[in-house]
């Protein structure tokens, strides 16, 4: 008997879900019927994929042999189907997202409608959460995340950069004086996300970490930005949150001759396997082209309608 390839691709849903019933719903199966179809293919291998428990289902070890050689069929189907041009059928499915919660309410949000618009087969369901979420325990097809990435167990897709800069209100730098050199930071009131105390900068010297004090700490980037607005100190923030103040002078940048050491960026991260599904190639390059290689929020517009000067 040959091997289905949807049965495989649930297989390997199954397996990044841990649940079969839940990777059932996800192509439209009942729980019974996802469940009997995987039955049938281990009685055509004639060997036991899953260990099956009442909450979760886990590979066997000739699971995991076999899960690998089920991702490189997936993937060939594809790529044969996109090389005669049948590859381009209209991706379908529900989309779980998962997104941090500034980025996603100022930059994701407002792209969602015309995306679905582009994707009529596509249907999202979008989750911001300032959390690190387990992809796999919950669920989730893509995670947006901002920022350095700490799971290499997952598959990332840069799709912007994400220029940081310290930056202060006029009002509070023409009270406090302005910092000439990192080192002078230890003199100001610095506003702290999390516990990242320790700015790092590029030196004529070499690499320079100052620990910086101050008496607000949050762990939610919107408070630290409505308080740099305020001119409650001096603040290390990202310019798609902060670009539009930058532009129309609410901000100003300091120690710009002192590039911040640490380059982050903005991912898309998805459980590392061989067959990723057209809808998520599709929410990842729809986002890629719309951010750009220069985003759009290193240049916004101020509310006159003006554009910063090109240099």
């Amino acid at each position: 008997m040959a091997l289905d390839l949807d049965t495989l691709a649930l297989f390997v849903r199954a397996a990044a879900l841990g649940n079969v019933s839940a990777a059932g719903r996800e192509r439209g199966l009942s729980p019974a019927t996802a469940s009997t179809r995987l039955a049938q293919l281990e009685g055509v291998l004639g060997a036991r994929l899953l260990h099956r428990t009442t909450r979760r289902v886990a590979l066997t070890q000739e699971g995991e042999v076999f899960l690998r050689q089920a991702q490189t069929l997936l993937e060939a189907e594809a790529q044969a189907l996109a090389s005669v041009g049948q590859g381009r059928t209209a991706p379908q499915g529900r989309l779980r997202v998962s997104c941090s919660s500034s980025f996603g309410r100022q930059h994701v949000s407002p792209a969602l409608p015309e995306f679905l618009e582009r994707y009529p087969g596509i249907s999202l369901d979008f989750r911001l959460t300032d959390r690190v979420v387990d992809l796999i325990e919950e669920g989730v097809d893509l995670a947006i995340r901002v920022g350095a990435l700490r799971d290499s167990t997952l598959i990332a897709r840069k799709l912007a950069s994400n220029r940081r800069t310290l930056c202060a209100s006029p009002a509070y730098l023409a009270a406090r004086g302005v910092p000439k050199h990192p080192g002078d930071l230890t003199a100001h009131e610095c506003l702290i996300l999390g516990e990242q105390r320790d700015w790092r900068f590029v030196t004529p010297g070499g690499m320079l970490s100052v620990r910086v004090g101050g008496r607000l700490a949050s762990d939610n980037g919107e408070v630290l930005r409505d308080a740099v607005l305020a001119g409650c100190g001096i603040a290390l923030k990202s310019t798609w949150d902060i670009g539009a103040h930058l532009l129309r002078g609410a901000l100003v940048p300091v120690l710009s001759a002192y590039p911040l050491a640490e380059e982050v960026a903005i991912w898309a991260v998805y459980p590392s396997r061989a067959f990723v599904p057209p809808k998520t190639h599709a929410l990842i390059e729809f986002l890629q082209a719309r951010f750009g290689p220069a985003p759009y929020w290193d240049d916004a517009p101020t509310p006159s309608g003006e554009h910063r000067p090109s240099p």
